[in-house]
């Protein structure tokens, strides 16, 4: 694609927070971005960035084909993290995925679709199921798409860190689960120019990115990182058993069904939390492009971020 000189890419759930940093690095490499947004879209992140508005959402066919139309690459991030249930997950992560990708297919365009790791362990909850749902479906209509499955995703941008990086400047101690819990992540960024690569290069079938630990980390690790970006000392680490975990996410479910509000935490992110292998030791499918951060230089950068936005008070004090 590079050789050729700019093209189209056509991203759907590019005002989220990963979508804001691809759009951007789709632009800073000389390819057009075009998205798919309910309203003209404004992002602190794409200063200097004009990229095609193509107004609508997924439950529109004629929106999607005019989405597709010249595109020589869609990648569909869009998706939900929180529902009811799974029949809500399934009609956008499942429904709304196929969608997108048959419009891309009927389009004569290649197809990408960002999942999630998630899916590795369809078991543990709806969302996770609904994820593998919707690399099965995509995979029906569009055999040889790309589906990338991202770990934890972190950096500037994202409000579902900032409450990590709130207790670590609030508290002196900080909650770990199980020692033997290995986790895996990457920085916005570096997941937004990973994802390029593979789509730029033309990567089909199953890929999964990282940073430069594909081992993960422990939670030890995590959180005395937090603490670290934040000016704070090191924390006292507790330790929360299990139980604990799934106590409260049954807990938050009965809250969600009482108040209608679904919630990202519930008995199923609570499954999930608890899974020891979130790592990719000795996959196949792990990319090999770069990593510029590591979860100190992330953490850290992402602390300057949140300060400056407002997000996050401007120092630690004891």
């Amino acid at each position: 694609m590079e050789d050729a000189g700019p093209r189209t890419i056509a991203v759907t759930g590019a005002t989220g927070f990963l979508g804001q940093h691809l759009v951007r690095a789709i632009a800073e490499r000389g390819l057009l971005p075009r998205i798919l947004s309910r309203r003209d879209p404004i992002s602190p992140f794409w200063r200097g960035i004009e990229p095609q508005v193509v107004l609508g959402d997924l439950s529109s066919a004629a929106v999607l084909a005019r989405l597709c139309d010249g595109a020589d690459v869609v990648v569909h991030l869009a998706g939900l993290i929180k529902a009811a249930d799974r029949p809500a997950f399934d009609k956008v992560n499942v429904d709304g995925a196929q969608a997108v990708a048959k419009a891309a297919s009927d389009a004569g365009a290649r197809f990408a679709l960002i999942s999630s790791l998630a899916a590795r362990e369809p078991q543990l909850s709806d969302y996770a199921a609904s994820k593998r749902a919707g690399e099965e479906a995509v995979l029906a209509v569009a055999p040889d798409a790309l589906i990338v499955r991202p770990p934890a995703i972190y950096g500037p941008g994202d409000r579902e860190t900032v409450g990590l990086f709130a207790a670590a400047q609030a508290s002196r101690v900080l909650p770990v689960l199980s020692p033997a819990s290995r986790v895996a992540m990457i920085e916005v960024r570096d997941a937004a120019a990973q994802i390029l690569d593979l789509v730029v290069g033309g990567r089909t079938g199953l890929a999964s990115i990282c940073d430069a630990r594909p081992d993960g980390y422990a939670w030890t690790e995590i959180m005395g990182a937090a603490a670290a970006a934040v000016g704070a000392p090191p924390p006292r680490l507790l330790r929360v058993p299990e139980g604990l975990i799934r106590l409260a996410g049954t807990l938050a479910d009965g809250a969600s069904k009482i108040s209608k509000q679904p919630s990202v935490f519930g008995s199923g992110k609570a499954r999930e939390l608890s899974h020891p292998d979130w790592a990719f030791s000795d996959d196949p499918s792990l990319a090999s492009s770069p990593s510029r951060h590591d979860v100190a230089r992330g953490f850290g950068e992402t602390v300057d971020w949140y300060r400056s936005a407002g997000w996050l008070s401007k120092k630690y004090s004891d």
